[in-house]
């Protein structure tokens, strides 16, 4: 029993120094090292459908050229919240039957909107569809759908292109005019022509051509007293 003992712990002991020397040179062999270079960062997905007044294509661009097919397929994604043919029932989200030009937050068979999509008022226009499926919470904060957004402008314009056409088939936006202003954008002042040099002189035409109205057009006086004050 003695010489079984030492044997079987001699065997055991044998075996630890040799597992400790396998880490030891395993760690000289394959030495771990700070990297050189730092790895590309990786920014995470606003699920808040980024910023609404970024430089965006407007929606009424994209329709003309959008798939109603294509916007069946992605609609799929809001299959499992709503249903969109023309009587269905409600689930998690309403029935989307004929949406389009329909009053924010009403009808749909009494669905329970949210007070946040209620405040917003309104109709469900082209441009406020785009709005919502780029970032619901974004476009009411507080709602209780949890979709974070479509980031695709062509997606978006696909789904509304789809929307439409189920009950709702409403004429298209037309496209904005190439170049055209800004809607709170003003028109250009004429440039006022160069002053005399002479600011006497300058204000002395300005009074004259208050009083004489013909005088800034060139055309001859008709006052009946100026040719007697010319031969005074």
């Amino acid at each position: 029993m003695n010489d079984n003992s030492n044997t079987i712990a001699g065997w055991t002991l044998a075996g630890c120094f040799a597992a400790l020397g396998l880490t030891i040179v395993g760690g000289m062999i394959y030495k771990s090292h700070e990297p050189k270079k730092e790895g590309y960062p990786v920014e995470a997905v606003d699920e808040g459908g980024g910023d609404a007044g970024a430089a965006e294509v407007p929606i009424a661009t994209l329709l003309p050229t959008a798939d109603a097919a294509k916007g069946a397929e992605v609609f799929k994604k809001c299959g499992a919240c709503h249903t969109i043919n023309q009587g269905g029932a409600n689930g998690i989200g309403p029935n989307l039957y004929a949406t389009v030009g329909e009053a924010v937050a009403t009808g749909k068979g009494g669905f329970a909107f949210s007070d946040a999509l209620k405040a917003k008022g309104g109709k469900w226009g082209f441009d406020e569809l785009n709005a919502w499926l780029t970032s619901p919470r974004k476009y009411a904060p507080g709602t209780k759908m949890t979709f974070a957004g479509l980031s695709n402008p062509k997606d978006r314009a696909d789904v509304i292109l789809y929307l439409n056409s189920q009950g709702s088939n409403l004429p298209l936006p037309p496209p904005p005019a190439a170049g055209a202003a800004p809607a709170s954008g003003k028109p250009a002042t004429a440039t006022a022509p160069a002053s005399p040099s002479d600011g006497k002189g300058a204000a002395a035409a300005g009074a004259e051509t208050v009083g004489n109205p013909s005088a800034a057009s060139g055309a001859p006086s008709k006052d009946p007293n100026a040719v007697k004050r010319a031969g005074k």
